[in-house]
């Protein structure tokens, strides 16, 4: 009888180790994964906007010669564009972003298609993909809403 009984003992024993050493692994991993942010830090030029199925932009097909880019720091962005600036905070956990709302500068320029892109679509933004580091998509919950920015390399590189 003490013979079974140790038996079952080591064998309830060694199941438990095993499960809770791959539960708790699994649970850490997944929750590793979840709390990653991207790093987005930089400046990025703006590619394209898309607002909705009938507004695309394109900055520097728009503005020939002008730097439209996003400024992001640890938790504030700054965006320049040929005429106006925008500045904010923003936060980012994973790859979820939330743009907060900021100051703009309102001058009247002779083209205001990438301010009034970016009005329409930078309420819309939750998400943020990032590719080869070069690259940021940040797009929007549902639709075609989003922003497309490339990485403007540093002087020192």
């Amino acid at each position: 009888m003490k013979t079974k009984l140790t038996a079952a003992l080591i064998t309830v024993a060694a199941i438990a180790g095993c499960t809770g050493t791959k539960t708790a692994d699994d649970g850490a991993t997944k929750s590793a994964r979840h709390t990653a942010s991207v790093n987005i830090n930089g400046k990025w030029e703006i590619e394209s906007i898309m607002s909705d199925d009938s507004t695309y932009v394109r900055p520097a097909e728009e503005t020939h010669g002008e730097c439209n880019y996003f400024l992001f720091t640890d938790s504030t962005y700054s965006i320049s564009t040929n005429c106006n600036s925008l500045a904010g905070s923003y936060t980012l956990h994973g790859d979820s972003i939330a743009l907060g709302d900021g100051m703009m500068t309102e001058m009247a320029c002779d083209n205001m298609a990438t301010e009034d892109a970016l009005r329409k679509t930078l309420p819309l933004i939750v998400k943020v993909d990032v590719e080869n580091d070069s690259i940021i998509r940040l797009n929007s919950s549902a639709g075609p809403a989003h922003i497309v920015l490339r990485r403007v390399a540093s002087a020192t590189e």
